[in-house]
């Protein structure tokens, strides 16, 4: 399928096009700002397709809206209808067609023209309403508030805030491709609504709290909860903003005769993850929970743990070896060590299922 894409340079284009490029079976054609009408006009001959993403949000005239927005989108309607063929066209719009300004008139105004075109040749065409799209490669300070504050909070900026209880609603620029890409699978005869799905909520004040703590996590160690929904399509792009200069930064080492222990995240409600260091022959622990429980892995090395259990003083003992990929776990009520066997250092990765407190430790100094 040969893709034409207007608006080929721009943040949602760029991302449907690597999309596109990612699969067999497609082949994109681009069109943007530098070609002419007789470009697009040779373009529409070529393609199976088109995704129409052209169009102007931020004029320096507001005729632009009208030439940019109306005009450009009949004049593709008229390409199309010149071909004989009823190509598909997927058409982004605007949630501001619903409202009376210059852009959303414009907006409405290019849905017109593609409604009245499809009634007249049954062309397949759909139209999305897109509010407000973020992710990467959107341009900040432009008209998108999440690049704003992604790339200023992560470029070490400041950002404003005129309405903290404002409510924004937002889409992934990952799931407007996911749609987009459905709908080029299975365009129905006729006009179509195409939706994107989720459509996230939120307000001005907790968006920009949500990614100043991004930007916090590094140092507090304290990831925010960036696995699934907004967060997580927020931090990627909060992310997506950091110049390579930001793309590492250090974690405090602490160390003494028995070698280094650096912590390396922490979560909310999940624990934190670490790494500690042993010199051959070095013990390290020598205590015993009440409910903390954690999870050892040794990465390099041979290490022995030992187990006592605290009431019966019955004991336990087990090595384990970077060789061989082993999970050690200790268990509340059995004072535990770990000491390096081998010649060489010895390094552990380990995680805790809670976040070391040392007003409340739960640590109880005890021999095995």
């Amino acid at each position: 399928m040969r893709v034409l894409v207007t608006g080929s340079n721009g943040f949602i284009a760029k991302n449907l096009i690597v999309r596109l490029g990612e699969l067999q079976g497609y082949e994109v054609i681009s069109f943007n700002r530098t070609h002419s009408l007789a470009d697009l006009k040779t373009r529409i001959d070529q393609c199976d397709a088109i995704v129409h993403l052209a169009g102007i949000n931020r004029p320096n005239d507001i005729k632009e809206f009208a030439e940019g927005n109306v005009d450009l989108t009949a004049q593709l309607c008229e390409m199309i209808a010149a071909t004989g063929r009823k190509i598909p066209l997927i058409v982004s719009s605007s949630a501001q067609a619903g409202f009376a300004n210059p852009y959303g008139e414009s907006k409405r105004m290019a849905e017109e023209v593609c409604e009245k075109f499809s009634s007249a040749s049954g062309s397949p065409i759909s139209i999305f309403r897109l509010p407000g799209v973020f992710g990467k490669w959107c341009k900040p300070n432009y008209n998108s508030v999440v690049a704003t504050f992604c790339h200023n909070i992560a470029n070490h900026l400041s950002i404003q805030v005129n309405d903290q209880s404002a409510l924004v609603r937002l889409v992934y620029v990952d799931d407007v491709v996911s749609a987009f890409m459905g709908m080029l699978g299975n365009m129905p005869s006729g006009l179509t609504h195409g939706g994107v799905e989720p459509v996230y909520e939120i307000t001005l004040g907790d968006l920009a709290s949500q990614i100043e703590g991004f930007q916090n996590c590094r140092s507090t160690l304290v990831s925010e909860q960036v696995g699934t929904g907004l967060v997580r399509a927020l931090y990627a792009t909060y992310v997506s903003y950091l110049p390579p200069s930001e793309f590492a930064y250090d974690l405090p080492k602490h160390g003494d005769e028995r070698g280094i222990f650096v912590e390396m995240l922490k979560t909310k409600d999940s624990g934190q993850f670490s790494f500690f260091t042993a010199h051959p022959g070095v013990t390290r622990g020598g205590h015993y929970h009440h409910t903390k429980t954690e999870k050892f892995l040794v990465i390099k090395g041979e290490a022995r743990f030992g187990f006592r259990n605290i009431l019966s003083n019955e004991r336990y003992e087990l090595t384990t070896s970077g060789d061989k990929p082993r999970v050690v776990e200790t268990v509340p009520g059995w004072t535990h060590d770990i000491t390096n066997i081998g010649k060489d250092e010895m390094v552990v990765m380990l995680w805790a299922n809670e976040i070391f407190d040392r007003q409340k430790p739960d640590t109880i100094a005890s021999k095995v």
